[in-house]
């Protein structure tokens, strides 16, 4: 079926061509937004859970639910009033947003869900994931900054030094994932984690401990707690975003929302083998792969997300720059030579 929508589309020439891309962009942009505005209910009612209350329960209560809840909280916010303070720079201050948002949406571009979906297969995937994902800090600095206050531009200055920090532990990881898979292709990262015997043939099991490292750094770099430093309304009331209203806090939101998304299909995809079954073929269909098991993964570590904010306290600063300096970077930059070897040596079965 969508073979047969492209080839419709195309024969329409280059205005078909841009057609189709669009159809693409919409395609997986449009789940990604509906997506984020399920996962704050999600989030609201897990957390709820945790702490023996309800939750939303009261706006579009099905089961008790409130599963329209989240589209209210963004009609709410689309109707608000843009207040821009009166110091502020005044483009920068509305592009900030935007700046954020941008890359969060782009680099689902590069994410394949299933094998041959995707909706652009380069060759360097992981490499445009790692520019793209790395632009986002440029939104919360610019925002900061521009909304010309202390609270702001303190947020803004944690923010960029955390984001910047944990950067680079997440990129070692991935250099750890790129020597053993020999490639830059999603696709083919995950098709190299096949093998006869499920998860136990994986090279998940090597890589395990960047597989902890590149998941922890994902989080401190959303800001996510219990890294939200950047964030701690008992410290700077709302950080770098705390002159924002309306419509432009629910840009910063869904990007926020986007990322973790995102970092947990990655983490799905680059060291769980993502659509591949965790079982050997041998179990029949439990062994065969397919979209659902990446989606049962991907469930697994966005509801990690929700489960860390309900259960750590905050670090403080000091403490997450230590953590990212001085533990995670040594031992990225050990592993990789670890990881170097044993591809050398052959331990992985990359797609043999």
């Amino acid at each position: 079926m969508i073979e047969a929508m492209r080839e419709f589309f195309l024969s329409f020439g280059d205005l078909g061509l841009v057609l189709w891309t669009l159809v693409k962009i919409i395609t997986i942009t449009l789940p990604v937004v509906v997506g984020v505005a399920f996962y704050t209910l999600a989030e609201r009612k897990v957390i709820g859970w945790m702490h023996v209350r309800h939750g939303p329960q009261f706006i579009g209560g099905f089961l008790g639910i409130g599963f329209i809840q989240a589209f209210a909280d963004v009609f709410k916010m689309l109707f608000k009033e843009l207040v821009v303070p009166s110091q502020a720079s005044g483009f920068l201050y509305r592009l900030a947003p935007l700046l954020a948002l941008a890359p969060a949406l782009a680099a689902w571009a590069v994410i394949p869900f299933d094998d041959g979906v995707v909706l652009a297969d380069v060759n360097a995937g992981l490499l445009v994931l790692l520019a793209l994902t790395s632009m986002g800090v440029y939104g919360i600095i610019v925002g900061g900054w521009a909304s010309n206050s202390k609270y702001a531009v303190l947020g803004a200055l944690r923010s960029a030094a955390q984001v910047i920090s944990y950067e680079i532990a997440m990129g070692f990881a991935l250099v750890g994932v790129l020597v053993a898979a020999g490639t830059m292709n999603l696709s083919e990262i995950v098709n190299a984690q096949a093998g006869n015997l499920g998860i136990g043939e994986w090279f998940f099991i090597p890589l395990f401990p960047l597989f902890i490292i590149y998941f922890i750094s994902g989080v401190a770099e959303t800001n996510r707690a219990p890294f939200d430093v950047a964030e701690g309304e008992s410290e700077i009331v709302a950080g770098f975003h705390v002159e924002y209203s309306g419509s432009a806090f629910a840009i910063f939101f869904l990007a926020e929302y986007a990322n973790m998304m995102l970092v947990a299909l990655l983490t799905s995809l680059l060291f769980l083998g993502g659509w591949l079954s965790p079982f050997p073929p041998s179990w029949g269909v439990l062994g065969e792969p397919g979209w659902w098991w990446l989606a049962v993964k991907f469930l697994f570590f966005a509801f990690a997300f929700l489960w860390f904010r309900a259960t750590f306290p905050r670090y403080r600063y000091d403490q997450i720059m230590r953590l990212g300096w001085k533990v995670f970077i040594p031992i990225t930059i050990v592993w990789i030579f670890v990881t170097a070897i044993a591809a050398y040596n052959e331990w992985f079965t990359l797609g043999s």
